[in-house]
């Protein structure tokens, strides 16, 4: 229980943005120098690492650092913005499987932090939805989309009743799926991260960042239900190829 009252809290909307990464109050909010270009040079390191020429428009942080609800558990989110459409029209699928994985393989391969806060790199479409308030162009060095302090008021006992709700639905698959084979097991993985990215995208599409599903995917996510079903899947499948 006390775990779930430290990540409900967490919630909880500041008074200020983080003052390890800015200088100034609110909307005359600047990212600090040092920071600024210590996330360019970060940006740089995964643009090298991709292996193709991309023509990157922006470079962006978003996320709650770059709003009033960062708290311990937050990440330095930073993507890079390019127009995939400088690529021929039957390639971006696969341009985008292909910068997807290697934004897991650039994490996974590097601990990069600032401050303490894990930075998390990712490629993103000029045209893709994108529902965070808070966006600073790190590139431009100026607020994309200024961050707004919103009077927030957060149904504690409904998150924590839908997050319960979600991880009996998590165990329940990996306690069902122990004897699927593999391509079975692979749809119902896929299924439900399907089902969780839906419902996260309803409640930002419907009432933003302060929803009740965003909040309880947060919660998914910071209590390691989400690692937990991501992992399972490869976990399984190591198990179902080795023979012992």
């Amino acid at each position: 229980m006390d775990k779930y009252n430290d990540i409900l809290s967490s919630f909880k909307v500041q008074k200020e943005l983080n003052p390890k990464i800015w200088d100034g109050k609110d909307d005359k909010s600047v990212m600090k120098p040092e920071i600024r270009e210590r996330l360019l040079e970060i940006a740089y390191e995964f643009i090298d690492s991709l292996g193709v020429d991309i023509v990157v428009t922006d470079i962006i942080m978003t996320g709650s650092l770059s709003n009033y609800n960062w708290s311990k558990y937050s990440d330095v989110d930073l993507h890079i913005v390019a127009n995939l459409n400088q690529f021929q029209p039957n390639q971006i699928d696969l341009y985008k499987e292909f910068f997807n994985l290697k934004k897991i393989i650039f994490n996974d391969n590097h601990d990069i932090t600032i401050y303490g806060y894990d930075v998390e790199l990712y490629l993103q479409d000029e045209e893709e939805t994108h529902f965070s308030s808070g966006v600073y162009s790190v590139l431009f060095d100026e607020w994309a989309n200024n961050p707004k302090k919103e009077s927030v008021s957060i149904d504690k006992e409904q998150i924590k009743n839908k997050a319960n709700q979600w991880m009996d639905i998590i165990d329940g698959v990996i306690d069902n799926m122990k004897d699927e084979d593999i391509d079975t097991s692979k749809e119902i993985i896929k299924k439900y991260k399907d089902k969780l990215k839906k419902y996260r995208t309803c409640g930002l599409e419907k009432d933003g960042e302060y929803s009740n599903e965003n909040l309880v995917f947060k919660m998914l996510r910071r209590n390691g239900y989400i690692e937990k079903l991501y992992n399972f899947g490869n976990e399984f499948l190591d198990k179902k190829l080795s023979i012992n």
